[in-house]
């Protein structure tokens, strides 16, 4: 059997993310074949592996949801975070978080089991997109929309260039190419406004649609073909095809 690195290998299997699992290993609490795992070390189906406490019984199918986070919860794996948005989902498959989305936002959050697919829609280099609808506290002008679209000095960067456009008063819309922290809040708070309400509803060509709060739908079909082909890239084998037709495959 093909060994690969323990942290990628949890991260396909939807365990954790490849830092938590290097983090988990340097606590000792990641067991490989009754051992303590050790940095660095390569595994495969036919090693047992139990983390902390939890054996991994194999590479679960591949699942990519998409989900509508409410407002309050947050966009973390850390079970110490009372309202994390993995044990709000309470999936039966082991899926995190493909971004964040801020606690005090609400929108589409994509969920998934296969860290390549995380990696390739947060590469920032890809300019992948994201839109979101925002409510301020004050009316929105021709003037605030240019300043948002050209680029904002936040966090000692200048955003980068973005398409906003007026939806009604106090509303308008944006399509962002990056994901800076609170970007969008930020924005709005140096050029005077505070932001009242911010819903995400599209991620690269995945949709909110009709999704009511808490809820979830599988991505599957044309959509994710569409996705698949937008990402460019293989999503369980390092740099070709094969990754991304056996993800298809499955989902048909």
């Amino acid at each position: 059997m093909e060994q690969i690195r323990l942290n990628k290998y949890l991260s396909d299997a939807g365990v954790c993310s490849r830092r938590e699992a290097d983090r988990l290993t340097e606590q000792g609490k990641i067991l490989v074949d009754g051992q303590p795992a050790q940095m660095g070390m390569k595994v495969s189906d036919a090693n047992r592996i139990v983390v902390d406490g939890r054996e991994v019984t194999g590479h679960d199918r591949p699942v990519l949801l998409a989900v509508y986070k409410p407002q309050g919860i947050v966009c973390t794996t850390a079970e110490k975070e009372k309202d994390n948005i993995v044990d709000f989902l309470h999936y039966p498959i082991r899926v995190y978080p493909a971004g964040r989305l801020d606690k005090d936002s609400e929108g589409l959050v994509l969920m998934t089991n296969r860290g390549e697919l995380v990696n390739k829609i947060l590469r920032s280099g890809n300019d992948h997109e994201k839109e979101y609808i925002v409510r301020i506290n004050q009316p929105v002008t021709e003037e605030f929309l240019r300043a948002m679209s050209s680029g904002v000095p936040i966090l000692d960067t200048i955003t980068k260039p973005c398409r906003a456009e007026k939806l009604g008063s106090h509303t308008f819309r944006i399509v962002l190419t990056q994901g800076l922290n609170r970007q969008i809040r930020r924005m709005c708070e140096f050029l005077g406004a505070r932001v009242l309400f911010l819903k995400r509803v599209r991620v690269m060509n995945i949709r909110l649609g009709d999704l009511k709060p808490g809820e979830y739908r599988e991505v599957q079909g044309a959509e994710l073909k569409k996705l698949m082909s937008l990402l460019k890239g293989s999503l369980d084998t390092p740099g070709g095809k094969k990754g991304r037709s056996q993800w298809i495959r499955s989902k048909e």
